[in-house]
């Protein structure tokens, strides 16, 4: 798999990569509080996020259950430290991206989980939580909603967590 994201990095569109094991995650329920007091505005409006991915105990079991962790980065330039719009447009790029990066991971291996970043963007009005997600199958919860410590993650792998000024880096996690 290694050799297939080298050649296509770019391609892609990933900026920064690292292969690492589940183990090297850390988690804080400090994180998945800052979804609690809804620092996002995604609290509760979305199957990608809490409570709709479930309890914090959950989704670290979830990822533990896995061996394999692919984290990725995408870089987006903004006009100036207060561009939101750019923000977003970063976020729904890099959230319409996992797929992408995913697909060869999906076709290798039996069972994936995609985490991208913050919620999911894809339907005008989320079902939540009065249906089922209308896409589950492309759901891609944050990674903050399973209580990862991203900066950790990222000093694991040897990316950066801040690629300096006017811009806004995006994680995501293909757990396999």
């Amino acid at each position: 798999m290694n050799d297939f994201i080298a050649a296509n990095k770019e391609a892609l569109g990933i900026h920064q990569y690292a292969f690492l094991t589940t183990d090297q995650v850390s988690f804080s329920p400090d994180v998945r509080k800052l979804c609690e007091v809804n620092a996002c505005g995604l609290y509760g409006t979305t199957w990608a996020c809490p409570p709709g991915v479930g309890p914090l105990e959950d989704c670290i079991a979830r990822i533990r259950s896995y061996k394999n962790i692919f984290v990725f980065t995408t870089l987006h330039p903004l006009e100036d430290s207060f561009d939101f719009e750019g923000m977003m447009a970063g976020k729904d790029k890099h959230n319409a991206l996992c797929p992408t990066i995913a697909k060869p991971f999906a076709e290798k291996y039996n069972d994936i989980l995609v985490l991208a970043g913050e919620g999911c963007s894809k339907c005008p009005t989320c079902t939540y939580p009065d249906a089922p997600c209308r896409f589950p199958e492309s759901l891609h919860p944050s990674i903050e909603s399973y209580g990862v410590q991203v900066n950790k993650l990222a000093a694991a792998g040897g990316i950066n967590y801040i690629n300096g000024a006017n811009t806004v880096t995006f994680f995501g996690c293909i757990i396999y």
